[in-house]
């Protein structure tokens, strides 16, 4: 697809940084849709751009939509030509072991999603459903003339969902798992939030809980501007950490947590551990204080605590939810442990478009055999709640 291009009433634009795009109008577009995050914000996309974290180097190759109606600008998205599938946490390494046996390339493929961030929000900033769809119908014509094997949309909201379907695209669910304040009767603190839980569940988290307190470890919590640079160093010391013990390489440069200090620093909510007055672990949790939902993101250690990291990611960041008012925390991907410890199943969604019929048939085949097992998990998850009967 060219720079600029005629797509029935409207005009696409492709554009090879994210900074193509004026900020202010993506981040309107943002703010008309109902499920936004802070991770689809037009800062933090330039930021994993401009920090060399999300770029061609490292096999994400920008090319963002706008979408054109005259002098309006009526939808966008973020876009990549990917030659790999790392830090997408949708997983289709087995199409691409298929395309391979047959001869066939599946890389370079299409993709719209925020880079390493499997958070469910919008991915088609559009102005209405038309306009959804007239983003699709650009993917599916960029992958087309550009050879690409496939378009991808992952981790999408309702709207973006009714709209791929509406396109004919193919459907996946994944389980994630979620707290989400009670509604009828809000609890009023961690301490209310355990008496709900089973007894054996309940008694698990507080040994845990125990655990930590007897090993003398203490939390600090710094929020926004509250966190300074040796605050940021730190934690991205305990992030780098984290990737080593999994002998892998960090996805996120430090020069982005910079970058998030300067233009979001509002979202941000750092627990740091100490213990004997060292510190010896951070959690990074990403906040929308407009929306009441926190997501849980980073997270390292400089030394084994038992039970810390239940600690620092889950019971520090839902007991600061419960003492501010926040509606949900999001969990991140995977970790059906999560849900002993109050975090429910949730669906989340992506949409897939395949070039060639005859893939496109085969893996429609298995979507539809992989649904209904992902249904089945969630009735057998739904029947284990950690919460006393009602």
């Amino acid at each position: 697809m060219p720079g600029e291009t005629a797509l029935k009433n409207y005009v696409i634009r492709v554009h090879d940084h994210p900074a193509g795009i004026d900020a202010a109008q993506w981040n309107a577009l943002l703010a008309a849709q109902s499920g936004a995050t802070p991770f689809m914000r037009h800062e933090y996309l330039l930021a994993l751009h401009d920090s060399l974290s999300a770029c061609a180097d490292t096999g994400w190759r920008a090319q963002f939509l706008s979408l054109h109606d005259g002098d309006a600008l009526v939808g966008a998205c973020p876009l990549y030509v990917k030659d790999h599938s790392y830090g997408e946490y949708v997983f289709d390494w087995a199409w691409a072991d298929a395309y391979q046996r047959h001869g066939l390339h599946y890389y370079p493929k299409l993709l719209n999603a925020v880079p390493f961030t499997p958070v469910p929000g919008p991915r088609l900033l559009a102005r209405d459903q038309a306009s959804r769809v007239a983003l699709l119908r650009a993917m599916e014509q960029y992958a087309t003339q550009g050879g690409l094997s496939s378009a991808h949309l992952l981790f999408m909201d309702e709207a973006d969902a009714n709209a791929a379907r509406s396109a004919g695209w193919m459907m996946r669910s994944t389980v994630q798992f979620h707290w989400t304040q009670r509604e009828a009767e809000p609890w009023a603190d961690f301490a209310d939030f355990l008496a709900s839980l089973q007894r054996e569940k309940r008694k698990k988290i507080q040994q845990e809980r125990r655990r930590v307190v007897d090993a003398g470890v203490h939390f600090e919590t710094l929020r926004g501007l509250e966190i300074g640079e040796a605050d940021w160093d730190f934690f991205y010391r305990c992030y780098t950490l984290t990737y080593q013990a999994h002998r892998s390489t960090p996805y996120l440069t430090r020069d982005f947590f910079n970058r998030m200090a300067s233009t979001m620093p509002e979202h941000w909510l750092l627990f740091i551990a100490s213990r004997e007055g060292e510190r010896i672990a951070a959690s990074l949790i990403g906040i929308d204080d407009e929306r009441g939902t926190a997501f849980g993101r980073y997270w390292g250690a400089t030394e084994q605590v038992s039970c810390l990291h239940f600690e620092a990611c889950y019971y520090q960041p839902l007991a600061w939810c419960m003492a501010h008012g926040y509606r949900r925390f999001e969990g991140g991907a995977q970790g059906e442990h999560k849900m002993a410890r109050g975090l429910l199943p949730v669906q989340t969604h992506s949409a897939h478009w395949l070039a060639h019929p005859q893939f496109a048939q085969a893996v429609a085949d298995f979507l539809q055999r992989e649904g209904a097992g992902i249904d089945h998990y969630m009735d057998e998850l739904n029947e284990r709640v950690p919460f006393k009967a009602s």
